[in-house]
């Protein structure tokens, strides 16, 4: 009698380990450049600025395109678009490598493989939820995906400095090629537990109105240091797109239309708690590996490969509780790890602005990155877990979009908010007002852990209260 078992198991693996590997290169992508911002700027004749924007507007086209990208995802079918995005993110990293100015790196780095992105983090978070379906199984699945974009977020600055110190900037795009084809290659026994939806529609209004909405409001913030007025105006027009876009959801559901983004998502009390805890998490994250990458690099002049090995601190953090995520999980509940992680978060900020302040030397920065990575990695997989499991499977593309859109809105702000602040004046002064900003934000965010319900696990009675 043919066994049957091992060949499935080995497709299972596969599977887990191509969706780990997206999102770890689409967290890697998100920082890498952050070791990169001197030779960028001298390679193609830009300023720390303009590298910050790039990076911003990777980020940002991420967020806005996300719940559109869970959509599709419905429509057309999961593991279609997870290789479709591969495709086109390849395309990207490669027209990256060969760019000759800042707009073909914006076109291929921030605005490609931002949409190759937003084509295929949903079914990572889909696939995620549909292939795992018992609580113990799953949550050591979101443990490996999680713990996998967390080092890939962490980790970029380090791969990053060692790949441009050693070849050259561009060579990092390359491997963020190559990393795509092993992906691809895993992911061809992958199957589809689902079939595509084409009868789901797709609200084009709403997909408009929610990225012009974000947009204006991300470039208000990059527009600080140069306007206070411009800043206000943006913000403020921002703001009114987005009550439009809200509008347009209402009155598509009350008419009986699918609109983009279903308002019952929001009515899930844990569910919000925790997509607010996602934003800050990663804001904290992606805005203090900026501000602390620009200012090794301008202002104290360290080389790629010197600020990538300072930040392996947080790399090794992170790893240490983002693999516990399972035992961890356990013994404590999502409420108390989001807790402990801000508390620890934000201690290392402190602790990292105190000893810069004191210190001339790199291992200045070393402590308080490691707390940092300590208190992320403890929280991550506990806050998309409460979110994810607080609805049902025919609800997992939208709550997977919204979740996805709000992580990557939340690292773009942190580029942008940290970011704006430091290129405004690099002196010690702007790098420890970045940074204290960061934490007050975070203290923002242990606020709002304190408000997850007690006890409870993802999946529990209780994990998902009705507001």
């Amino acid at each position: 009698m043919t066994d049957t078992t091992a060949p499935r198991r080995t497709r299972h693996r596969d599977a887990l380990a191509a969706l780990a590997l997206a999102q770890f290169i689409c967290s890697f992508a998100g920082s890498n450049m952050n070791v990169m911002i001197n030779d960028i700027s001298e390679d193609l004749d830009t300023t720390v600025q303009g590298v910050q924007v790039a990076i911003t507007v990777f980020l940002l086209v991420m967020a806005a395109l996300m719940v559109p990208g869970g959509k599709v995802t419905d429509r057309y079918g999961r593991k279609r678009c997870f290789i479709a995005g591969l495709a086109v993110y390849a395309v990207g990293a490669l027209l990256s490598a060969a760019a000759p100015g800042l707009g073909v790196l914006i076109l291929g780095n921030s605005i490609l493989e931002g949409v190759g992105t937003a084509l295929l983090i949903p079914p990572v978070y889909i696939l995620t939820t549909l292939l795992h379906r018992d609580a113990v199984s799953r949550a050591r699945a979101f443990g490996v995906v999680m713990a996998l974009g967390g080092l890939g977020a962490a980790a970029g600055p380090l791969i990053g400095g060692l790949i441009t110190t050693a070849i050259s900037w561009r060579a990092a795009f390359v491997f963020q090629a190559l990393v795509i084809a092993v992906i691809i290659w895993l992911s061809r026994g992958m199957a589809d537990p689902l079939p595509p939806d084409p009868t789901r529609s797709l609200d084009v209004t709403g997909t408009v109105l929610s990225a012009v909405g974000l947009v204006l409001v991300v470039t208000g913030i990059l527009a600080a240091d140069d306007s206070l007025w411009l800043m206000l105006g943006l913000l403020a027009a921002g703001a009114l797109v987005l009550a439009l876009f809200f509008r347009s959801v209402r009155a598509k559901e009350a008419s009986g239309r699918e609109p983009l983004l279903s308002l019952s998502l929001f009515r899930n009390r844990t569910s919000d708690i925790g997509l607010v805890t996602q934003n800050i998490q990663w804001l904290i994250l992606m805005g203090t590996s900026f501000t602390v990458a620009a200012y090794l690099q301008v202002v104290r002049h360290y080389d790629a490969i010197r600020t990538g090995v300072v930040f392996t601190a947080a790399t090794l953090g992170l790893l240490l509780t983002s693999l516990s995520a399972k035992r961890l999980a356990s013994r404590h509940s999502p409420r108390t790890l989001v807790m402990a992680g801000f508390a620890v978060s934000v201690a290392g900020i402190v602790l990292l602005v105190a000893m810069a302040a004191a210190f001339s030397t790199a291992w200045a920065f070393v402590p308080g990155l490691v707390l940092i990575g300590l208190g992320l990695g403890a929280m991550l997989t506990p806050s998309v877990t409460v979110v994810q499991s607080s609805f049902p499977e025919e609800q997992q593309g939208e709550i997977s979009g919204l979740s996805r859109c709000v992580s990557n809105l939340g690292s773009s702000f942190g580029t942008a908010v940290a970011g704006t602040i430091l290129v405004s004046g690099l002196t010690k002064g702007a790098y420890a007002t970045a940074m204290i900003t960061l934490a007050v934000i975070g203290v923002g965010g242990l606020a709002a852990a304190a408000r997850l319900p007690r006890g409870s696990r993802p999946g529990e009675p209780g994990a998902g209260g009705t507001a």
